[in-house]
């Protein structure tokens, strides 16, 4: 009888979906499990699409996605970083950033190569690679003090002749760590000295609260990259911009790594919905004002967030940079999943476990702190009580 590929069977099921089944069974759950804020997608990038729809973008567009979009993208890149990007050879747009993310590998890995993957980290990068056949070596960052790092030697130790690629997230989901300069610096040294394809998860660049002002970016690693270098960046409108279903994103390679995703986009995807990446232009080109104000309700539920654990015995929350979550660590806890199933039978508190996050990610949970006050407030209330009965 003809079964599931051995492949297929070897991609491990989503952790935080396992939870949020469990949750959406359930009535009055307080939700803090996805990687999204409630907020709705703004009004200014709804009507873009309705006139996009009304305009006639209802049809195919090329693999690569609008020229148009990519311009923006390319200009943006410009204006944020000082970054010169060539829009018809270096960026492809994407169905989503896990899509980018995806053909990304898939161009990058053959059957049997190896990934080096900074973790903890979302779970998608570690399953795409196992999707392409490869294998994956999860390195872990250790928290040294208040702040996670990379740890150099332990990369080097790993690289063996199958290791092609290597796959970080700045700043990180779950963590919020945003790599300083010296760690890009020293990523891209890596990659250069072992002949490997550097990849990078972008897509939470904006979300960055270390900056001289709000709003300023997380320096991108194209800064430092010549374009000649093996280089990729993910990247995606969904989180800054409240976009998350409505699935664009977008991939930056060396030309040749580009010209083979933009054939592939043709037997994943085709390519992107056509009004939904003009409505990425208008969030490229009118959204910063609405960022800001975003960002500045974030860091005000990041700080919230973070006095609620502070003091908690047994409870270490390193401040995040960027993004918009926190992994505090739990003495004691052994078994993240079973914690975050037993919070939400208890007080119908929805988190993602840190198991799900690969490995250092066991011991820890992640709270997402998009979600507005009036779900914010009374989640941290009953987490922080759960933990003071000594949960």
């Amino acid at each position: 009888m003809p079964h599931v590929a051995l492949s297929a069977e070897k991609v491990p099921p989503s952790r935080i979906r396992e939870l949020a089944e469990i949750a959406m069974s359930m009535d009055g759950v307080l939700r803090l499990y996805f990687g999204e804020s409630n907020l709705p997608t703004p009004d200014y990038i709804k009507h873009a699409a309705f006139r996009a729809m009304e305009e006639g973008f209802t049809f195919y567009t090329e693999n690569a996605g609008l020229p148009s979009l990519r311009s923006a993208i390319a200009q943006n890149y410009r204006r944020l970083h000082s970054v010169e990007l060539d829009p018809a050879g270096e960026i492809v747009v994407t169905a989503s950033g896990v899509q980018a993310l995806n053909v990304g590998i898939r161009c990058a890995l053959d059957p049997g190569d190896e990934a080096l993957v900074l973790t903890p980290a979302w779970p998608n990068g570690s399953s795409s690679v196992a999707m392409a056949n490869a294998c994956v070596r999860q390195i872990p960052h250790p928290l040294c003090g208040e702040r996670y790092r990379v740890d150099f030697d332990t990369l080097h130790a790993a690289v063996t002749p199958r290791t092609r690629l290597l796959l970080y997230t700045s700043p990180s989901n779950p963590l919020g760590w945003v790599a300083t300069e010296e760690e890009q610096q020293g990523l891209l040294d890596f990659a250069r000295r072992h002949g490997l394809w550097l990849m990078a998860d972008e897509v939470y660049d904006r979300l960055y609260y270390a900056g001289g002002s709000l709003g300023d970016p997380v320096p991108s690693i194209l800064r430092k990259a010549t374009r000649d270098d093996a280089v990729m960046v993910v990247h995606s409108f969904s989180k800054s911009y409240c976009m998350t279903g409505w699935r664009v994103g977008w991939l930056v390679a060396r030309r040749d790594l580009a010209a083979k995703a933009t054939q592939l986009n043709e037997f994943i995807v085709s390519h992107a919905p056509t009004f939904a990446q003009k409505a990425g232009e208008t969030a490229l080109a009118q959204g910063e004002e609405e960022l800001v104000r975003m960002l500045a309700r974030l860091k005000e539920n990041r700080d919230l967030s973070m006095d609620a654990l502070r003091g908690l015995p047994g409870v270490t929350v390193p401040k995040p940079d960027g993004a918009f979550y926190l992994f505090p660590r739990i003495d004691g806890v052994t078994d993240s999943f079973a914690f975050c199933k037993r919070l939400l039978e208890e007080t119908r508190v929805g988190l993602a476990p840190g198991v799900a996050f690969g490995a250092g990610g066991e011991g820890s949970i992640r709270i997402c702190y998009a979600a507005e006050r009036s779900i914010l407030e009374p989640a941290m209330e009953r987490l922080t009580g759960f933990l003071r009965a000594g949960a």
